[in-house]
This record gives C-alpha cells, structure tokens and sequence, in this order.
C-alpha cells in the first residue's frame, strides 16, 4: 500500500469525511474539492519558452519511495527536464513525517523555485512546508495538503486519482470477469481515509446500480492491514461459496490469496486496486485475479510538475486535478503496465505470458 501505510490517526482525523461521497458517482478532492481532469493544465509554446527563459529549479520531497512513487518521479522529472527545470534535490522520508520536515528544511538550502511532494501526515504538515513557503518556494503536492492550508494562497494544486472511476472500473471488471452475476465478498478499508474510501464506496455503489445479478452478500472492515489474512479467512469461513471478492488495494488482496490457495479454492475471482508484481503475475498464469484497476501514475508527476512550472508565470491550476484510471487483465497487463507507470512490465509477468 504506497500510499496509505503510513497514515496516522491524526492524519486520518484531518481528512474530509466520507459522507462527503458525492451522491452522483463525483470523486471529491480532501477538502470536498471538485474534480477537474488533469488533461486541463496546459502550457502554449509562448508559456513553455518563458519557462525556460526563468533557469528554475525544483525538489522532489517525497513521502517514501515504492512503484508508485517511483512512477510520479519519473513522471515528474520528465516534465521538468522538458520545461528547463532543474532538479536540484530529491529525498525520501521513509514515511515518517519528522524526516521529512527535515527533508525540507534540507533542500531549501539549494534554493529551489518548486517543491513536489507527497505529505506523510496532513494534519502536522504545515510546520513541515511553512519555511519554504515563507521563503516563496511554489508548492504542489500529490494527495493532499496541509491542514490550514489555502489553494492559490500557500500552494499550486493538488493531484490525485479519479478514485470513483477507479471503484466502478473495479466493479466493471468484477462483471466482466463473472458474466455479470454472483455473489460476491466485499473487503474495505476501515478507515477514514479519502482515497481508499471513495474507492471502495464506488465499487459498491456500481455493482449495486449497474449489475442487478450480482449482490454483495459478505462485508468485512480491515483496519490494520497487518490483519488481512485474518479477515481473509473469517470472510472465506463464512462464505466459502463467493464468486468474487473486491480488496481495497493489493497487498492485503495477496493475503486473501494466500488464504484460497490453502483451501484449495481456484474459482474465487478477485478484483483489487493498484498494481502489484505477485497480483499480477498470479492473474497472468491463470490463477485468482481476474483484474487490478491502476491509476496514471506518471501522469501525476507530469501534471503537477506542469501546473507548479505554470504558476511561476501567473498561470493558476484548479485546487484539485485528477488523472485517469485504467483496469488491467491478462490480455492488457504489458500495456497497462507502461500506461499507468510508463515502464515496462517485470520480466516475471513478461516470461510468463509466452
């Protein structure tokens, strides 16, 4: 879980609530923002050359390195080497929200133009980010943002998912997988926390709306996610008879293959969120996974990076941006692999598809 595992009960307390869920299907920003696709933030040629004219510099703050980080990087980087930005720092707070005010206050002693970051915890970040921006560095982040913080005040944008599309996408791909009908497991994350629950509340509301054959008969709550073969198998006890179960995100979903395989269960199809290489490569090989819905990761490193270059000269960004998702199967693993982290898929998934 890239994104998550390190959110405190502090952090969770500062998000906006759930009940927020938009009633038409709408993802919703941390602070009840609209969406706007990110496809909006654009730059003429004019725009980009006076950019470049400004010999801008940049640091990327972010919360931990991982697959998904790694894929807002490269994204990120990207954008700024076509814009003539430089990157003058890059750092990795291991989620732990101390070292990364300390990342901060590290990186302002190269005086960079742009901070792109990530917050570990929201709820404390604002004395993380305040030097710089006292100091008048440009902020974008991904996610979130400080709690007290004001859009087109203390920063540029934020970037995130469009986590209802990714939730409906999940349900679509549960249908397709079970001809659109069957019982069906339901493992969310029991947690007040934006991202994961919109999430999970669209895949539900899909099934619920769109597929009259198919019926969610076994709900479980996973709070810890140390805890998910334990709820794994208390939800298979009960229910041992499921067509498909829907996991709030990968890792916890591989706990629940863990726990069909010891039953011997090659039948229970599973539909989980963002992509995993032993997910995947169990979906290739014909195993339990049906589909892993993933979101354009690289893409959110190149449209922050594109809105914090822009608002260097006036341009401003709406408060919260939102990239595409995609689902993946076994038929479009290569190519959702380089669509949502632009590179290749491991060799592992590769091999095993000849």
């Amino acid at each position: 879980m890239p994104r998550f595992s390190g959110l405190s009960a502090l952090a969770a307390a500062c998000l906006v609530s759930t009940s927020l869920f938009a009633a038409d299907g709408a993802t919703i920003g941390p602070h009840g923002e609209k969406p706007t696709p990110a496809a909006s933030v654009t730059l003429t040629d004019a725009e980009i050359a006076k950019i470049k004219e400004g010999k801008y510099s940049a640091a990327l703050v972010w919360h931990e390195m991982s697959e998904y980080t790694g894929a807002v990087d490269r994204g990120a980087k990207d954008e700024l080497a076509a814009l003539g930005i430089e990157v003058v720092a890059q750092t990795d707070a291991g989620f732990d929200a101390a070292r990364q005010q300390a990342d901060v206050e590290t990186v302002l002693a190269k005086k960079p133009t742009i901070i792109l970051s990530l917050p570990v915890d929201p709820a404390t970040a604002a004395a993380v980010y305040d030097p710089a921006r006292k100091a008048g560095v440009k902020l974008a982040f991904v996610d979130n943002s400080p709690a007290g913080y004001e859009h087109g005040k203390d920063y540029v944008t934020i970037v995130s998912d469009d986590l209802f599309q990714m939730g409906s996408k999940a349900a679509d791909a549960m249908a397709a997988a079970l001809g659109k009908k069957g019982k069906l497991g339901y493992i969310f994350h029991d947690a007040d926390f934006y991202v994961t629950n919109q999430r999970d509340q669209a895949f539900k509301k899909t099934i619920e709306q769109d597929y009259p054959d198919m019926s969610i008969v076994a709900e479980a709550g996973m709070a810890d996610p140390a805890r998910a073969e334990e709820i794994a198998q208390g939800l298979l006890t009960q229910n041992p008879d499921l067509d498909g179960i829907y996991v709030t995100w990968a890792e916890p979903a591989l706990s629940l293959l863990s726990s069909l395989k010891a039953a011997g269960n090659t039948k229970t199809k599973i539909v989980t969120l963002d992509l995993n290489e032993p997910a995947a490569l169990d979906m290739v090989k014909g195993g339990n996974f049906a589909a892993i819905v993933a979101d354009e990761a690289y893409n959110i490193g190149r449209t922050a990076a594109r809105a914090a270059a822009g608002s260097l000269i006036g341009k401003e960004a709406a408060p919260f941006l939102v990239v595409d998702s995609l689902a993946v199967t076994k038929d479009s693993v290569l190519d959702g692999w380089k669509a949502s982290l632009n590179k290749d898929a491991p060799e592992s998934i590769v091999e095993a598809l000849k």
